[in-house]
């Protein structure tokens, strides 16, 4: 089973750049998306029922922001939309599907670039998010919990580690709640398979011809329970895929 997560940064957008042809290609069983930036009804879904896919759909109460959904092939057992709080609901930030023995939950981070009062809202999300995190798993145990987290974890998921040590995204408090987070029974997918490997990322800078040169972040993550950890056969980065300014990145699970 081929699961990816893709924050495609807008989908209209994303569709226009050619990301029809490339789902089509790739053929995943599950595909989280995260910052839609639209509602259901504002594009042509037909192209992704052609495929196969059932349609999940957690927009923002703002127009062109934020928002999450979610295709699969299989159908889910159960869709929860939300987190039950309206100031994260209404940005659309998390959407879980409960597939036989395992859930996948697809989630948007908030961002704090943007200065104090979101770094704020991150920060509330975050110790919010943890909580959620140890309630769902006392009732489902087998999680993968993927999307855009907005964090660098480790200096080896960033590019430049010294200059952007007071960066939002790789903040002290910030890398210090995803240890708190992994430390609770979740393993970064990637980087259990892959703990050496350096020069990894999953968002580059539209500036300054970022992705041509590599300085990169990895902010994007398939993150499991320990008890699916045997069951990811691979788990992977596809750097090719440029309808946004991340990249897909790809998990396989038996």
């Amino acid at each position: 089973m081929k699961i990816v997560s893709y924050n495609v940064n807008g989908i209209r957008a994303a569709i226009k750049r050619g990301f029809i042809d490339w789902l089509a290609g790739l053929n995943p069983d599950v595909i989280g998306l995260q910052e839609v930036k639209s509602t259901e009804d504002q594009i042509d879904t037909s192209a992704f029922k052609d495929l196969g896919y059932e349609i999940y759909w957690h927009a923002a109460v703002k127009k062109g922001y934020s928002g999450v959904a979610t295709l699969t092939k299989i159908k889910p057992n159960h869709v929860k939309y939300g987190m039950d709080l309206p100031k994260y609901d209404d940005e659309g930030r998390m959407l879980r599907l409960d597939f036989g023995d395992f859930s996948f939950i697809n989630t948007y981070f908030p961002s704090g670039t943007t200065g104090d009062v979101r770094q704020s809202f991150k920060y509330e999300f975050l110790d919010d998010l943890f909580g959620i995190s140890q309630d769902i798993r006392r009732t489902h145990p087998n999680l993968i919990w993927s999307g855009d987290y907005n964090i660098c974890h480790q200096a080896i998921d960033i590019h430049d580690p010294i200059s952007n040590k007071k960066s939002s995204g790789f903040l002290p408090e910030e890398r210090a709640w995803m240890d708190k987070f992994t430390q609770s029974g979740f393993d970064d997918s990637f980087r259990r398979l892959h703990p050496e490997e350096a020069g990894k990322y999953t968002w580059w800078s539209y500036r300054a011809n970022a992705r041509t040169k590599n300085k990169g972040w990895r902010i994007d993550y398939h993150m499991n329970t320990l008890s699916l950890t045997e069951r990811i056969k691979t788990s992977t980065i596809l750097p090719d895929a440029e309808h946004s300014d991340h990249c897909p990145i790809l998990i396989e699970i038996q």
